[in-house]
């Protein structure tokens, strides 16, 4: 399903904010902070996972101290639905993963398959270490096969929106977090 612009604004409109764009910076420095202290000295190769983490990946990235290298990814397990589907890569890690250590940028930690694949797969092309970094790691209370090893901000079991996050499509823009209202 694809929103037109009323429908888009109507979403909007009838949505609960959850998390204001002063948290989401300030989350995002938290997050730059960790990761800062850690790799610092290791000169890693970033990945960014399209399209969700372009927002908190151009945000992120300005904030790191250290040199680095920059690719994507492209793995879609939702693509405009709002539940999790099979996994299908649009672009797949590549070889430049060979050797080095490597973090992953990720929108949110939801059930956790595809962080888990994306690991899986850059492993198995030989990066000699693999971190990741969530802006948000959604509190499921399900078992994830995978943990964020930053995280900038636990949201709860909701559908959420913004900063990255779409529903239908929409909304990936918004500064903020929203959560369609529950009725």
């Amino acid at each position: 399903m694809i929103l037109d612009n009323r429908q888009a604004r109507s979403i909007l409109q009838d949505a609960e904010l959850i998390c204001s764009a002063d948290e989401v910076r300030a989350a995002v420095a938290r997050v730059a902070h960790a990761i800062n202290s850690t790799l610092s000295d290791r000169h890693p190769l970033v990945l960014s996972v399209m399209g969700g983490a372009v927002v908190f990946t151009g945000q992120l990235l300005p904030l790191l101290d250290f040199p680095l290298d920059f690719d994507y990814l492209h793995v879609s397990r939702y693509g405009n639905e709002k539940r999790g589907g099979e996994l299908h890569w649009k672009v797949a890690p590549r070889e430049n993963v060979r050797d080095k250590v490597v973090l992953v940028v990720d929108d949110i930690l939801d059930e956790g398959e595809t962080l888990h694949a994306i690991r899986q797969r850059v492993m198995e092309l030989g990066a000699r270490e693999f971190y990741s970094a969530v802006f948000a790691d959604k509190q499921n209370g399900k078992s994830k096969p995978i943990r964020a090893d930053y995280v900038g901000l636990e949201l709860p079991d909701r559908f959420v929106f913004g900063y990255g996050m779409d529903i239908h499509g929409a909304w990936r823009n918004l500064p903020a977090i929203y959560a369609v209202r529950e009725h």
